[in-house]
């Protein structure tokens, strides 16, 4: 005859869900405002996630409930980038960071766009938090191991709350949280980090530090990595470590973020370990919240506990939540008012004046006048602060890539600038990050290797074939580099001869032909100065870090500053890009599609010049362009008369 179960035996056991909330790469999205268009009503942002945060705590509990971010949320649009910066007379609190403390975040790690403006700033900003600061990886001496390093932040923390079970029951809970961040901050802000901060594997950092959170006290162990889920196999310095974490034992859920792609999602089927439909990662609960504060992750942690074992997972449940439909929180409105109204003014500040539209629609496609704009500021910058110096005969180029391509922003994720009137806001569309200026001192191989790399982001194409796709989407549209004042051909018949990481994986292909300066071939010995980023400069994405053995000229002045003076200084500008790089032709029937922004419609001679026709718009809002690869293309680049005259 069993025991009977006694009251005491019963409160001894305990069902319960924990419900997980988070956000990644916010990037400063706070309103339902761009700053770039003046368009009042966007579909995204930290206020309208306010509402699903309180939606999702009012059916949790607020005991059952915690809210986390996985960073990248201090950088990414001029209320963060103009507004928050030393010397725009703003001296409030950071709106973002005063955004999450009216919010009530309960944890956040830093994600690599933290370091973009300096590490004493970020120190600053950060101390105003009211919420917990992780990051087991980004350190400021390193240790014979992770455990020993010399800690920028606590490496975790440890939550308590009390959550109440199905039973009404009550109990205690500690939940602990561990940061990571892509151990290539350390390269791609190194102006700022060098000699400062340190960053791990993160890994390896993970590995070493979950047995001492577990040793702490943590019943449940939550990652927030800011990296996102690499589908290639495991290797040191990951930057897309998501998959390798999620194998850790000792986790119990994992926040990815890095990559703007959300998680769980169909067209992540693919990636060995994922299972879209149970929302996990090799079988651990995993959300990866978008980008711009596109959706909230939710994971329902379901939990049960006794007196022997105490807590253990025994389910989970995920989920994106969209926030296009949410309304924007009126209170957290009301507190941003003023930095709102102050962006906005600084925005609207004159510069000048362009001739032409400024759009990045085709910027993958043909010599792009916004592009064009950027290399000749960056050039004369260059030029200028080069005279008088040893390296003042050197022949000056300038790299720079689009920033605003579509990929995971969407089809409305482009630069549209009319032609018109030029105001600071446009040029923040145009440059949208923070980085400074760099000259380098770069041979004619340099540059083919250069560029190579850069090509990277298209896909190959197979000779008389019609409608290939042109872009392999899993590379962003920022790596494509356009070097200024040579001409070459790009030949997409071949594979490309590197990988995102940087790795040469086709070293018998080339993609770059008939590189010239001046209309004469470049040889491999030929030496240039060229004019390029701090991110590019120190090996940002698939390039080699030229600025450790390169650098001829560092700029404490960002780019978009240089950008602005440029502009003010001419005041009139009509960017016409020189011919500068152009698909090399294939035999007859050969054409590519060109996924864009229906915007472009707005452009019809544009699309002549390309030659190019539309081919139908896809279920995401992009609209397809069949461009003709062959001999008709002769039409379709800039330096024709079409194209300079219209």
């Amino acid at each position: 005859m069993p025991k009977p179960t006694t009251y005491a035996a019963a409160q001894s056991k305990m069902d319960a869900t924990l419900r997980i909330l988070a956000t990644s790469d916010v990037h400063g999205h706070l309103l339902p405002f761009d700053y770039f268009t003046c368009e009042a009503d966007t579909h995204t942002g930290l206020t309208r996630l306010a509402t699903l945060v309180r939606r999702a705590r009012a059916g949790a509990g607020a005991g059952n409930c915690v809210l986390l971010d996985n960073g990248d949320f201090l950088q990414g649009t001029a209320l963060t980038d103009l507004t928050a910066r030393p010397g725009s007379g703003w001296h409030g609190r950071h709106p973002v960071i005063r955004a999450m403390n009216q919010m009530g975040y309960d944890a956040a790690t830093i994600g690599n766009h933290e370091f973009n403006f300096g590490l004493d700033w970020l120190e600053a900003a950060l101390a105003q938090a009211r919420f917990a600061l992780v990051c087991a990886n980004a350190v400021r001496a390193l240790g014979d191991d992770p455990r020993n390093d010399t800690a920028f932040l606590p490496p975790f923390t440890i939550l308590r709350r009390t959550v109440h079970g199905s039973n009404g029951a009550a109990r205690d809970i500690r939940i602990g949280v561990i940061g990571l961040t892509p151990p290539q901050a350390a390269i791609w802000d190194h102006g700022h980090l060098a000699g400062r901060l340190a960053l791990r594997d993160m890994v390896e950092t993970a590995r070493a530090w979950l047995p001492a959170i577990r040793a702490a006290g943590a019943d449940i162990v939550i990652a927030l990595a800011h990296s996102g889920i690499g589908a290639g196999p495991d290797q040191p310095m990951m930057e897309n470590a998501a998959r390798a974490l999620a194998r850790l034992p000792g986790l119990d859920a994992l926040i990815a973020g890095h990559s703007h792609r959300r998680f769980p999602e169909a067209a992540d089927a693919h990636i060995p370990g994922a299972d879209i439909p149970r929302g996990t990662l090799h079988g651990l609960p995993c959300v990866n919240p978008g980008f711009a504060a596109s959706h909230l992750g939710q994971i329902d942690l379901h939990l049960a506990h006794d007196d022997r074992d105490g807590w253990r997972v025994t389910g989970h449940r995920t989920a994106l939540i969209s926030a296009t439909t949410a309304p924007p929180c009126p209170r957290l409105l009301r507190a941003l008012a003023r930095a709102h109204i102050h962006t906005q003014r600084m925005t609207a500040r004159p510069i000048g004046h362009s001739r032409v539209p400024l759009h990045s629609y085709l910027a993958l496609a043909r010599d792009d006048p916004g592009l064009a704009l950027v290399n000749a500021a960056q050039r004369e910058a260059l030029a200028t602060a080069l005279a008088g110096t040893a390296h003042a005969g050197l022949p000056v180029l300038s790299a720079s890539a689009p920033f605003r391509t579509g990929g995971p922003g969407g089809p409305g994720h482009y630069t549209d600038i009319p032609a018109g009137p030029l105001r600071l806001r446009n040029l923040a569309d145009l440059y949208g990050f923070p980085n400074t200026l760099c000259g380098l001192l770069v041979t004619g191989a340099g540059l083919r290797d250069w560029l190579e790399r850069a090509a990277i982001c298209f896909n190959r194409i197979v000779p008389g074939k019609a409608d290939q796709p042109l872009l392999n989407h899993d590379v962003p549209g920022h790596v494509f580099d356009v070097i200024d004042g040579l001409s070459y051909a790009i030949d997409l018949a071949e594979p490309a001869r590197y990988d995102l990481n940087g790795r040469l994986t086709e070293p018998g292909t080339r993609r770059i032909r008939e590189l010239r300066f001046n209309g004469r071939p470049v040889a491999d010995d030929d030496r240039f100065a060229v004019a390029t980023n701090s991110y590019r400069a120190w090996g940002g994405g698939p390039f080699e870090a030229l600025a450790e053995t390169a650098l001829i000229h560092r700029s404490e002045r960002a780019v978009r500053d240089i950008l602005a003076a440029h502009v003010e200084a001419a005041g009139t500008v009509a960017p016409a890009p020189r011919e500068t790089w152009r698909f090399a032709t294939m035999p007859p029937g050969t054409s590519a599609l060109l996924a864009t922004g229906p915007g472009l419609r707005a452009y019809p001679d544009d699309i002549a010049a390309l030659g190019a026709t539309e081919a139908g718009i896809d279920d995401a809002g992009f609209i397809h362009l069949r461009l003709p690869l062959d001999a008709t293309q002769a039409l379709a680049y800039p330096g024709t008369d079409a194209y300079m005259t219209r």
